[in-house]
């Protein structure tokens, strides 16, 4: 449970630093961003795998460049689903999730070598209790 927190909590921050480089995303609010965050997820989580799926042939045909047009329907996709949270215009679209998805792995990264995901989850206090 708390991963999920924490994975929500890292793409809510990353979609603010979207919105800010990425013309054509705009995060209205935080309440905004974290239901964003969990539409992001649920969107990729269910739609994502079958759109995946349906359009691998074309997928197959462009070597690869049109599962940049399925990641961007399901950044919109999810934006339809969140008041407060708007992607418009093709930069928003193509160049939205590309964002995200460097964004949210330099800062899950980040976390991850400043111990910040350890010390909330416990998990560091196991390999100390083991090593007394």
């Amino acid at each position: 449970m708390i991963g999920f927190l924490l994975t929500t909590l890292v793409t809510a921050l990353s979609l603010f630093v979207v919105d800010l480089v990425v013309p054509g995303v705009t995060i209205a609010t935080v309440t905004a961003a974290i239901l964003a965050a969990i539409s992001i997820g649920l969107v990729n989580g269910f739609v994502k795998p079958v759109l995946s799926i349906l359009s691998l042939p074309i997928t197959f045909l462009s070597l690869g460049a049109f599962s940049l047009v399925v990641n961007g329907f399901c950044f919109w996709l999810a934006s339809l689903f969140v008041p407060g949270f708007i992607v418009h215009g093709f930069l928003g679209f193509t160049l939205g999730p590309v964002a995200l998805s460097l964004v949210s792995t330099f800062l899950s990264k980040y976390f991850a070598e400043k111990g910040l995901f350890k010390s909330l989850t416990g998990e560091g206090k196991v390999a100390i209790e083991a090593g007394e």
